[in-house]
């Protein structure tokens, strides 16, 4: 790259937050670059997101096969190739990320290889792969989306050979006959389903009392059933105690209640949170404040610095793909001084990807309560669902919370097939405000698994059909 390189606007990090974020200033008329040390698409797109649904895909299929006589067919044993859907979730990711490097030219984005780091408050030092200055950029505003990676406990240090993270999990050049994962958030009960279905001896060990802790206990309880059902063991209101390494593995020792519980495999899978990107790039020689390493923001997305701004895992939660695409829209706009409005975390949605699968948008039944709200609630089975029925699929529910008496949609949740595309639905609904009325006048296509949502309205009304 050029010594020197003025812009109206760099995005340090190209992740979903970055990226699309550089695109729309680039439709706004900015002149705009984009940096990037590792690859174009961020984790989400190379470690995250997108090769991990490759990977359970993969899990799906082989649960389908193994189920083939439910649907008159027969076929030989089942044979997993480890190595081959290994492959198979990498070549995914490199084909979006050759994506998104199509849209940077298609958008004329400059896109810088290395690591940024700040100067000036309007300016930025790239260094290379070996910590040399590669070349310099200046630019008008400079918008923050570095990401987070997996975070290291005291006796939890990561080797990436017997205690992994993810990006480990991800790659593994062969499949372990054994593994204990310590977080049950969405990655680590993902990845349950994931092993255990290849063939892996899974033990899932959480500190809180349920699995999945950000969701609603009466959806958890059914995919916890379905977990253990299928032979993963589940140890909640556990807490880790230390870690040890063995000659064949690992051997995690904890406490359950008053009981020492110990718990051995071949690796250990930690997936207990993560830490925001927001060392090594000069932040406190510019003034942007952080808090626990979070770079504290405005209503706008702008920091402490003013011709900073920042989006992102790096600021925080709901730490989901799909915010901080709209944050970065949402703080490009008000750069423009276009209209925009701050994310409302409320009406994020939320998915994992096991099967039954698992998504929400709002409050919890728990929460809602907690804050005082007088509510009515509309519950549909999936094993009431003429759809649901035929395909074999009968695991689930839907289940919406209304307030009183205004039948404001405070908080949807589903667990079952196809629980993550049905969501949608819903926060739209949530958006603009749908109450159980005007979602069960809504006619819903017959056979579909969305009837269920329909159904769920007409529940709340105390006008249920088909239960």
């Amino acid at each position: 790259m050029a010594d020197e390189t003025n812009f109206d606007l760099t995005v340090l990090g190209s992740g979903p937050g970055g990226y699309v974020a550089a695109i729309r200033a680039a439709q706004l008329g900015m002149k705009v670059a984009i940096v990037e040390r590792e690859n174009l698409g961020g984790v989400c797109l190379n470690w995250g997101c997108i090769p991990t649904k490759a990977l359970l895909k993969s899990a799906e299929v082989a649960e389908t096969i193994r189920r083939a006589q439910e649907f008159g067919l027969k076929v030989g044993d089942l044979q997993i190739d480890f190595p081959a859907i290994i492959k198979r979730s990498r070549q995914v990711a490199d084909r979006l990320s050759k994506g998104v490097s199509f849209l940077m030219k298609k958008n004329k984005i400059q896109v810088i290889s290395g690591t940024g780091h700040f100067k000036t408050p309007k300016s930025l030092i790239i260094l290379d792969a070996n910590g040399k200055k590669s070349g310099e950029v200046k630019a008008e505003r400079f918008l923050l989306a570095t990401g987070a990676r997996p975070r290291n406990l005291p006796g939890l240090e990561l080797d990436g050979q017997k205690l992994i993270s993810y990006r480990q999990a991800m790659t593994l050049a062969e499949q372990p006959k054994s593994m204990i994962i310590i977080g049950a958030g969405a990655i680590g009960v993902e990845f349950a389903y994931f092993y255990h279905t290849l063939g892996t001896q899974v033990t899932l060990v959480e500190m809180l009392p349920q699995i999945l802790p950000l969701e609603d206990a009466e959806i958890v309880k059914t995919v916890h059933k379905s977990l253990e059902k299928a032979g993963i063991t589940i140890a909640v209101s556990a807490k880790v105690e230390k870690v040890e390494k063995t000659r064949k593995g690992v051997k995690v020792v904890g406490k359950l209640g008053n009981e020492v519980q110990t718990w051995e495999a071949a690796l250990c899978l930690v997936a207990v949170g993560v830490q925001a990107n927001s060392d090594g790039i000069g932040l406190e020689d510019i003034g942007v404040t952080t808090e626990k390493g979070f770079i504290k923001i405005d209503s706008q997305y702008r920091t402490s610095c003013s011709n900073v701004w920042a989006i992102g895992d790096v600021i925080g939660a709901p730490m989901l793909a799909h915010a901080a695409s709209h944050e970065g829209i949402t703080a490009v706009e008000g750069m423009a001084n276009l209209p925009a409005h701050k994310l409302n975390s409320n009406r994020v949605p939320s998915c994992t990807y096991c099967q039954p699968q698992v998504a929400s948008i709002g409050m919890t039944e728990a929460k809602a309560l907690a804050q005082g709200h007088k509510i009515k609630i509309g519950r549909f089975p999936f094993s009431a669902l003429g759809k649901a029925v035929a395909i074999g699929e009968r695991e689930g529910m839907v289940k919406l919370i209304f307030s009183e008496p205004y039948g404001e949609l405070l908080g949807a949740h589903i667990v079952g097939h196809d629980a993550t595309e049905m969501i949608a639905e819903l926060g739209l609904a949530q958006t603009h405000e749908a109450i159980p009325q005007s979602i069960a006048d809504t006619v819903h296509a017959h056979p579909t698994l969305t009837e269920a949502v329909m159904e769920a309205a007409l529940d709340a009304l105390g006008r249920a059909i088909h239960i």
